[in-house]
This record gives structure tokens, C-alpha cells and sequence, in this order.
């Protein structure tokens, strides 16, 4: 059965053990999830682990893939560093606090990840919880590789339990 949205999009059918973006709510929801999350830094052939985690948070909210918030503690300490970027401001969680993330080398990927320091009320629970850019750092759940989510300004992570169409994509502006 095919679902239609009211602006003539019309999401993709979700598969067994899949979810739609399109059932996401808005506002958005915050969940907890025992899945392993892995981010890591460096060429495939020597990966740098950065953080790594089974006490994370998905944040879902309608046509976006999910978003994963780290806790801090699940972080080499060593890997963040404030960011010079300006703080955005989500609608739904608050005022954004950007980090660069830091490799052993000294190298530097900036505002690779962001966090709320003082979120909104529904989003206490992820204070100071860390997301990653998957198009900047590579992040891994459950030991599937994350794609990042079109358009280069949302943070989503696309993985294989997760239909769109997605806001990002060619075409979405306006969602």
C-alpha cells in the first residue's frame, strides 16, 4: 500500500525490520537506544577510534533520518575541542554548542559535531550528548557504515533499517 504525502511526496514503503522517516513525529521524539555506535577518524586502513557507545540517542523527526547523540563520557576527551562556528539554533532542542574534533596527529576536522548544553525541556536527557557529521567523521550502528544525509546542513545518518525519502535530497527545499 502506498502512502502520499499532503505536498505529493510519497515516501518510500518500509520492508521488514525497516522504519520510514515518514512515521517520525514532529516535534521530533528523543530515544534511547543499546545499539553500538562507533565513530572514528583516519583512512580505512588504520582507523581511529573516537567514541564508542551502547548508551546513545536517536532523535527522529518526520522525513529527516535519525540523528545519534553520544554521551561525553563514551568520547576520548582528547578528540574534542570548542569550536570557533557560530552556535545555530534548532526550533525543537535550543542553541547548538559546535566542536571540532581532533586527531592523534593534531589534526583537525572542524565542527565535526555539536551538542545542546542547556536543551530544551523535552531534550534534557541528551544534555551534552555529542553528534557526529557523518559526512565529516566515518560513524558506525551496529557495525553497519552510516550515510550521511544529503545537503551538507542536517545531520542525519542513513542506514539500511531507514526509508525516505530524506529532507537534503535534490528537490526537498521547502519540506
Amino acid at each position: 500500500m502506498s502512502r502520499h504525502h499532503p505536498r505529493g511526496i510519497t515516501p518510500i514503503e518500509p520492508g521488514p525490520g525497516q522504519e520510514s522517516a515518514w512515521d517520525y513525529p514532529r516535534p521530533p521524539a528523543l530515544l534511547p537506544s543499546t545499539k553500538r555506535v562507533v565513530v572514528t577518524i583516519g583512512d580505512a586502513a588504520a582507523p581511529v577510534v573516537i567514541a564508542d557507545t551502547t548508551g546513545a540517542y536517536r532523535v527522529l523527526e518526520t522525513s529527516h533520518p535519525p540523528t545519534w547523540y553520544l554521551p561525553r563520557a563514551h568520547i576520548s576527551p582528547e578528540a574534542l575541542r570548542p569550536s570557533r562556528r557560530r552556535s545555530t539554533v534548532c526550533e525543537w532542542k535550543g542553541a547548538a554548542t559546535y566542536w571540532d574534533v581532533v586527531g592523534p596527529a593534531g589534526e583537525l576536522i572542524e565542527a565535526a559535531g555539536w551538542s545542546y548544553q542547556q536543551p530544551t525541556e523535552r531534550f534534557v536527557p541528551m544534555t551534552g550528548f555529542v553528534a557526529f557529521m557523518p559526512a565529516l567523521v566515518q560513524c558506525w550502528v551496529d557495525g553497519e557504515r552510516v550515510r550521511p544525509q544529503a545537503g551538507g546542513f542536517y545531520g542525519g545518518w542513513i542506514t539500511d533499517d531507514v526509508v525516505g525519502p530524506f529532507k537534503g535530497e535534490a528537490g526537498t527545499w521547502g519540506w
